[in-house]
């Protein structure tokens, strides 16, 4: 009975312990999202937060979408040559980035650059209480630090991904074309007409979605970051691992939505 009880209790405290976070982290979405359509807006951090998830975001994810559709288009093309299926490369260039490698590597670059950048900065206000001091000058903290970067991780990231998406195309294009020994024209012609408007579409929703949940994650942790400089590393370490796993767990969720039938 002893034994019983003890391994009920092991079971039942991982479960309660994630069960509070979730609900913690569902309530600061909520009341960061609530103060979006709410004035004022501080537009200078917002704009500031667009540069620094979109702008400066650019080389990392424009590399890593050209490499990834130079592979792709490679190893494809190893596996369609088993079965005579060399001419369908560049259907699945194009429809693996569009889909799901174009925002999910987008959203995991980010994840791994700004997520943590957000929960080190956040962390160090909270920890050197200069979060306190902004209700002390009557500045919402949640208007002030986590709604601008809400909305910049949704705007800034689908940007990110078309930029993505057409690299990775043009990688899958370069290496097939001048390595492969495909035909141009022909190449392009089958890209442009096996492509629909739904997997761009679907790829940028995700790719939103991805942008929140990147902002979310940074804002969160850092926001409740405490023990002084190693609770601001363990914050950034949370921040861009939860980040990543939410990313990949969500990517099956909207791929089921969109796509099973």
């Amino acid at each position: 009975m002893i034994a019983t009880l003890d391994f009920l209790a092991a079971i039942g405290r991982p479960v309660i312990a994630v069960s509070r976070a979730a609900g913690a982290l569902a309530l600061f979405a909520l009341n960061g999202l609530s103060h979006l359509f709410r004035p004022p807006l501080y537009w200078r951090l917002f704009i500031r937060s667009l540069f620094d998830i979109g702008y400066f975001s650019l080389p990392v994810v424009a590399l890593t979408a050209v490499f990834t559709g130079m592979v792709l288009a490679l190893q494809s093309y190893t596996g369609f040559a088993r079965f005579s299926a060399q001419g369908a490369v560049a259907n699945l260039v194009v429809l693996s980035m569009t889909r799901e490698l174009g925002p999910v590597l987008a959203g995991l670059m980010v994840a791994g650059r700004v997520g943590a950048a957000m929960a080190a900065e956040i962390g160090t206000m909270r920890v050197t209480d200069q979060i306190d001091a902004l209700s002390t000058l009557s500045t919402n903290p949640m208007k002030y630090l986590v709604a601008p970067r809400l909305l910049a991780g949704v705007i800034a990231l689908p940007a990110l991904v078309v930029v993505a998406d057409i690299l990775g195309v043009l990688g899958g294009f370069i290496v097939s074309t001048l390595k492969l020994g495909f035909n141009a024209e022909t190449y392009l012609i089958n890209t442009i007409n096996f492509l629909e408007t739904q997997d761009v579409v679907s790829g940028l929703v995700k790719a939103a979605v991805f942008g929140f949940i990147i902002a979310l994650m940074g804002c969160f942790q850092g926001y409740n970051s405490k023990g002084g400089a190693q609770g601001v590393g363990s914050a950034t370490t949370s921040a861009v691992v939860s980040a990543s796993i939410l990313i990949l767990a969500f990517d099956y969720v909207l791929t089921e939505m969109f796509f099973a039938r």
